[in-house]
């Protein structure tokens, strides 16, 4: 129906332009969306996820070209890459080189997918609702969630994913709408492809056929049943062999490959640490309603609103006609829609998976929220008979419409951190200290430009961690020139932190909702006022006095609960890099991790500075009962790489805990196996020893897979694989002591049938391997 027939035609005086406006007013929107994001692409920063995408997406074409076969031991083998790969054609079919130019093309191409899929968005409502008006307003709620907007920029993973879950729900709508072959093909290519673009996206592959398999219940006729059978054969043949050819990974061994990508996917092995109402949790262990309150918190709440009115519509009309849920209707289709957004959270929660970074792993969920909200809209549209009400309700719409755009425009160009009033925006630094804002490290490019323009034409030297190498890359060339980052050689100007002391000078900062993003802090190492002065002094008094924890390119103190480094005759640019100190307590339930990390600092940021020739660094510990303390530094260069400069560990319950566990072993007629690590078995553990060890030997990740004798002692997510995966970071899990680095890893209480370890390194593959028997 014609938006003109729907609102009083005194409104619309020019009915003709009226209509044509209204029938191609997707298209319209769209263009008009391109023509902004155009014009604001360059607004956006680098997150710290771009550069390991890219490299995915080059590990996997080198496999496809048969240059080499990294890919099959690649970290992030387990992602498909039908989408990356094409962003990496296009950058070398238009012989792109320089840093800026790769991720502004990158940007505008994952951009206007995203557009690509509210366009979608509008075909596939005008066919639910048959109204241009909803279905104009499904595409601006598609495409005016602020967080999900700003991630269309930058993020070639998860927004991506949304826009081919969108295309596939309306090739899967208009699939059974025609019901013919080649409708069914084509619903199959996108499937395979969605499934490629992100494993969960299978779901839709046994939703079709079993919808298909109702169809073969209610099909009258051999003829129809025929078609029926056709049409499944047709859509799973094509989706499967989308799925083989768009995943170089699975070449090897489809099955196989596929069940190890989708049981990793379900369980990711490698926790992470995320900030949820004011509590770092490790991501294995957030409560069942993390993604639902995320969700609420970061949607705007009109689109909560209409979306719950659509989803309490859809129960009600599928209770008050329950057989037409399983025929070939809209209801179906509806009910469809809900199960989408409602079952992939319920597995997760049931499943208990590693999540983290807010709800962006569940973004693709926005495709069906946003349809039902549309739904809510139109139903409340329908119970207004009288024209100036329904005129008003649609006004409403727009006007909260209108608000999104103001507060997208309030925040620009920071709109991931986009919060609605359902939490506190008003306390200072409130949702800092409780959520993770910025969790990719978007505002450092606002902080670059700034100093660049304290200081044009000079170089500025800063410290700061890997994001912001990364975040450089986005600049001009001659700007990026003018960034030295992390010198070893010169101590710097300006520290990016988020804390300051009295050795530094706070002099910017990037904020939004009264929260701080990133701090900038001018360095001056030759000032200190005396208060710090006397405070550096009289730590460095204090700990000279007693002996040291730690020998190592800093020497470490301990006072009580206080923890110092000090190096004596310190030279330009020793209080770069970035300092770790990882407190491991006695009593494990004090920390859910297992260790604290004390500080992952700066030194000159909020801890250190520089009194005479001496470099300092202060901490203060935990006040409970300690076990361990690993201690060490390391650096970020400017192209984003790392590496260690020195890490020692110190046992605080049983100092020489190496030494120790080395005599109690040496009772043993030697290690189970004589490799790189000496590796034990002691009792229901796993002892891994290696003296004299150099931080080097540690770097690399460990992985461990143990496998049962009894397969049914495995976790159905693992009998795919046939083992259990207990992979690990030293950094972790272990420690340096007297020049001995150590680690013991409890196995698991079921008899083993045979242990593989080694050490691992992306990009290269295994540095060492062993395999130890059952134990007998």
């Amino acid at each position: 129906m014609a938006l003109t027939r729907q609102l009083s035609p005194r409104l619309f005086p020019w009915r003709r332009a009226a209509d044509l406006l209204t029938a191609h007013g997707g298209l319209l929107v769209c263009a008009l969306f391109l023509l902004a994001g155009t014009l604001i692409l360059d607004d956006y920063g680098v997150s710290v996820d771009e550069g390991t995408q890219r490299n995915t997406a080059i590990v996997s074409l080198d496999y496809i070209l048969g240059n080499n076969d990294t890919l099959l031991t690649h970290w992030d083998r387990f992602y498909g890459v039908a989408f990356e790969v094409p962003l990496l054609l296009v950058e070398r079919a238009l012989g792109l080189t320089d840093s800026r130019e790769i991720h502004l093309t990158r940007h505008i191409l994952t951009h206007i997918f995203f557009i690509l899929g509210g366009f979608f968005c509008y075909r596939l409502a005008f066919r639910l609702f048959n109204n241009h008006l909803i279905a104009l307003f499904a595409l601006l709620l598609y495409l005016l969630h602020p967080r999900l907007y700003a991630h269309s920029f930058f993020n070639s993973k998860d927004l991506p994913f949304l826009s081919m879950f969108m295309i596939a729900l309306y090739l899967l709508e208009r699939a059974f709408r025609r019901d013919t072959v080649g409708a069914f093909i084509l619903l199959g290519l996108a499937v395979g492809l969605l499934s490629n673009f992100r494993i969960m996206g299978a779901m839709l592959f046994p939703a079709t056929l079993a919808m298909r398999g109702i169809d073969l219940v209610y099909a009258e006729g051999s003829s129809e049943r025929k078609r029926v059978l056709l049409t499944a054969g047709g859509f799973t043949l094509a989706a499967l062999l989308t799925l083989y050819a768009a995943w170089p990974y699975l070449w090897g061994d489809p099955a196989g490959r596929f069940l190890t990508a989708l049981g990793w996917m379900a369980q990711q092995p490698e926790p992470a640490i995320t900030l949820f109402r004011g509590v770092w949790l490790p991501s294995t262990a957030v409560p069942p309603d993390y993604i639902p309150a995320w969700f609420s918190i970061t949607t705007p709440p009109l689109i909560l609103l209409l979306g719950l009115i659509g989803m309490a519509v859809a129960v009600c009309r599928g209770s008050a006609r329950p057989p037409a849920i399983f025929r070939n209707t809209k209801l179906r289709f509806l009910f469809l829609l809900l199960a989408c957004f409602l079952l992939p959270l319920l597995a997760v929660i049931a499943l208990e998976s590693n999540l983290y970074n807010g709800w962006r792993h569940f973004y693709f969920s926005y495709a069906p929220f946003c349809l039902l909200a549309a739904l809510g809209l139109h139903w409340l549209a329908a119970l207004e008979r009288q024209r100036r009400l329904k005129v008003g309700l649609y006004g409403l719409a727009g006007v909260g419409l209108g608000l999104i755009i103001l507060q997208m425009l309030q925040i620009h160009p920071q709109q991931q951190t986009y919060f609605n009033f359902l939490v506190d925006r008003a306390t200072p630094e409130y949702l800092r200290t409780r959520y993770d804002i910025d969790y990719w490290r978007l505002a450092g490019r606002q902080v670059l430009e700034y100093l660049l323009s304290r200081h044009p034409g000079e170089t500025v030297y800063v410290l700061g961690g890997q994001p912001w190498p990364l975040a450089a890359e986005i600049l001009p060339a001659a700007a990026r020139q003018r960034l030295v980052f992390n010198s070893t050689a010169v101590d710097p100007d300006y520290i990016l932190a988020d804390a300051a002391n009295e050795s530094v000078s706070r002099i910017y900062d990037q904020r939004v909702y009264n929260n701080t993003l990133l701090s900038v802090s001018a360095v001056d190492t030759a000032r200190m006022d005396a208060r710090a002065a006397d405070y550096y002094r009289e730590a460095y008094q204090a700990a000279a006095a007693g002996e040291p924890i730690i020998r190592a390119d800093y020497t470490v103190y301990r006072n009580g609960r206080t923890l110092t480094f000090v190096r004596e005759n310190c030279p330009p640019g020793a209080l770069a890099g970035r300092f770790n100190a990882k407190v491991h307590p006695a009593d494990g339930e004090n920390q859910p991790m297992g260790w604290l990390d004390l500080a992952d600092f700066r030194a000159l940021s909020s801890y250190g500075a520089r009194l005479g020739d001496k470099c300092l660094a202060v901490l203060t510990l935990p006040d409970y009962p300690i076990a361990q303390i690993r201690a060490g530094q390391g650096y970020v260069d400017a192209a984003g790489g790392g590496r260690l400069i020195w890490e020692e560990g110190y046992s605080a319950a049983r100092p020489g805990l190496g030494k120790q566990v080395a005599a109690l072993l040496a009772n043993t007629p030697g290690p189970a196996v004589d490799a790189y690590f000496d590796l034990y078995r002691q009792g229901n553990a796993l002892v891994y020893h290696r003296e004299p060890c150099a931080p080097a030997d540690t770097w690399q990740r460990f992985f461990l897979h143990i496998v049962p004798a009894d397969p049914a002692d495995l976790p159905a997510a693992r009998r795919p694989h046939g083992f259990v995966n207990r992979d690990f970071d030293f950094a972790r899990r272990g420690w340096h002591t007297g020049g001995e680095c150590l680690a013991v890893i409890r196995l698991p209480d079921y008899p083993v049938a045979a242990i593989q370890t080694g050490q691992f390194a992306p990009g290269v593959g295994n540095v060492w391997t062993a395999e130890l028997p059952a134990e007998r």
